[in-house]
């Protein structure tokens, strides 16, 4: 099915997980450098935060969701922690400039033991997931008790002066250096992905749901974007150096 992300309905169930599928296939070869420049080179810094965030010993297992080309990996590589990467385009994973094993594979359905990673990162792709409830299921299943989390996301600025400069570079800018340097239909996709996610709140509120205790939500760059932290609630279990993430 082909679907032109311009169209003015949102898509939803397997229409959104075919043409999110499709569209990040499409982008993978310039993904890294549009995210450089629509980011103002910001976006590694965030990237660092994220795994800064976790607070995770050296050598801990974390599960890159969504991984894409690697980004998330890298600095959880950088930092001495042992990354996992999943991702749903197997243009991303054939675009990974990440040498942390990979996995081609659904959020809703990872392919991981329980309790088999001590943390989850995922950059920049609530939006692009079909539905959160069963992903943040998920997340919480694989990620022992006392693990950690941190999730990276685009969001809205709450100043008015703030929110007029994002919806100028987010709304308008974006697509057209998107277009220019890579596929002009998914760079116009990206800005309105942002009707996809709940309000913070409501995240917050399905993370505890899920099995997640002393959930967070931090913003940067003038709130456009934001860090959901939590903690997987239950006993942490004794260290198992023999533990296996990855279901054979």
């Amino acid at each position: 099915m082909n679907v032109d992300p311009d169209c003015p309905v949102l898509l939803r169930g397997d229409d959104k997980r075919r043409m999110v599928k499709g569209m990040f296939d499409t982008v993978a070869p310039r993904y890294d450098l549009v995210n450089r420049v629509i980011s103002m080179g910001l976006d590694q810094s965030w990237r660092r935060r994220t795994v800064k965030a976790l607070g995770l010993a050296r050598g801990a297992i974390v599960l890159d969701l969504a991984c894409g080309t690697g980004d998330l990996s890298n600095v959880l590589e950088d930092n001495g922690l042992r990354a996992v990467g999943l991702d749903l385009s197997f243009g991303m994973l054939e675009a990974s400039r990440s040498n942390a094993p990979d996995v081609l594979g659904d959020a809703a359905a990872i392919p991981l033991w329980d309790s088999s990673v001590d943390g989850v990162v995922c950059g920049f792709a609530l939006r692009n997931f079909t539905e959160l409830p069963p992903v943040f299921a998920e997340i919480a299943r694989v990620v022992r008790p006392g693990g950690r989390i941190a999730l990276l996301e685009v969001a809205t600025p709450e100043s008015a002066i703030a929110r007029a400069g994002h919806r100028a570079w987010f709304g308008h800018a974006v697509p057209v250096i998107g277009g220019l340097v890579s596929d002009r239909a998914a760079y116009r996709y990206l800005p309105r992905s942002v009707e996809y996610l709940p309000h913070p709140n409501r995240i917050r509120q399905q993370l505890r749901q899920a099995g997640f205790a002393g959930v967070g939500r931090r913003t940067f760059t003038a709130g456009a974007t934001q860090l959901f932290t939590a903690t997987r609630a239950g006993v942490p279990e004794a260290e198992n150096e023999t533990r296996v993430a990855v279901v054979s």
